[in-house]
C-alpha cells in the first residue's frame, strides 16, 4: 500500500521537525502528529510503562501499531500531506535500542509506504532541547538522525536534508521541492 501524498518530514529528537510542520499547515497543508510523543503523553497520564525509560520493547510495539493506525487513516489523501515521522522511524529506534525481533517492523515498513521523497531534519545543537518527554541527550539526537537515515536508505527513500534556517525558511523549501 503506497500513498504517494503523503510525506514523511523526520530526524532525530529536538531538530525542528514540529515547528516545520506548524509553518506548512499555515500554507493549508494538513499534517498527521508524532506518534511517539502522543504515546509517551498519553502512557505518563495514565501511569503506564510502554516508555523509552522503561519498557522500550513494548513502547515500540506500540509506536509500529499506532503508526500503521495513522497512515492507513491518511491512506487515500488526494491532496499533498505530511506526517510528523514514519514507520521506518520506529525500525531505527528498534536498532537503537537492540530489540532482537526487528523482521516485524521491517514488514511493515515494505508494507506501508509513503511518498518517495523523504525531508530529513538534522541534528542542530543550537536549537536542541530536552523536555518531560524529549530526555535524550544531544550525542543520542545525533545517533538517531544516523539511524534514521541508514533506515530510510534501506528502505529506499530519496532523502533530502532540510537546511538549517528558519522554520519558515525549511517550509518554503519543503514546498520548493515539491513544486507546491
Amino acid at each position: 500500500m503506497q500513498n504517494r501524498n503523503l510525506f514523511v518530514i523526520t530526524g532525530g529528537p529536538g531538530s525542528g521537525k514540529t515547528t516545520v510542520l506548524l509553518e506548512l499547515e499555515k500554507y493549508g497543508f494538513q499534517s498527521a502528529p508524532e506518534i511517539a510523543r502522543q504515546i509517551i503523553q498519553e502512557q505518563v497520564r495514565v501511569g503506564g510503562k510502554a516508555l523509552p525509560w522503561e519498557d522500550r520493547e513494548l513502547y515500540t510495539r506500540m509506536m509500529l501499531e499506532r503508526s500503521i493506525q495513522s497512515f492507513r487513516q491518511h491512506a487515500e489523501i488526494k491532496q499533498p500531506m505530511f506526517s510528523d515521522r514514519g514507520i521506518p522511524d520506529t525500525l531505527g529506534y528498534a536498532r537503537l535500542i537492540g530489540l532482537s525481533d526487528e523482521q516485524f517492523i521491517k514488514e511493515a515498513c515494505h508494507q506501508y509506504r509513503y511518498a518517495p521523497r523523504v525531508f530529513l531534519a538534522p541534528a542542530w545543537k543550537d536549537i536542541y532541547q530536552t523536555d518531560s518527554e524529549r530526555k535524550q541527550d544531544f550525542a543520542e539526537a545525533e545517533r538517531t538522525y544516523c539511524q534514521i537515515v541508514e533506515v530510510y536508505e534501506e528502505c529506499g527513500y530519496e532523502l533530502v536534508e532540510l537546511p538549517k534556517l528558519s522554520p519558515q525558511a525549511r517550509a518554503a523549501f519543503i514546498r520548493d521541492q515539491l513544486k507546491f
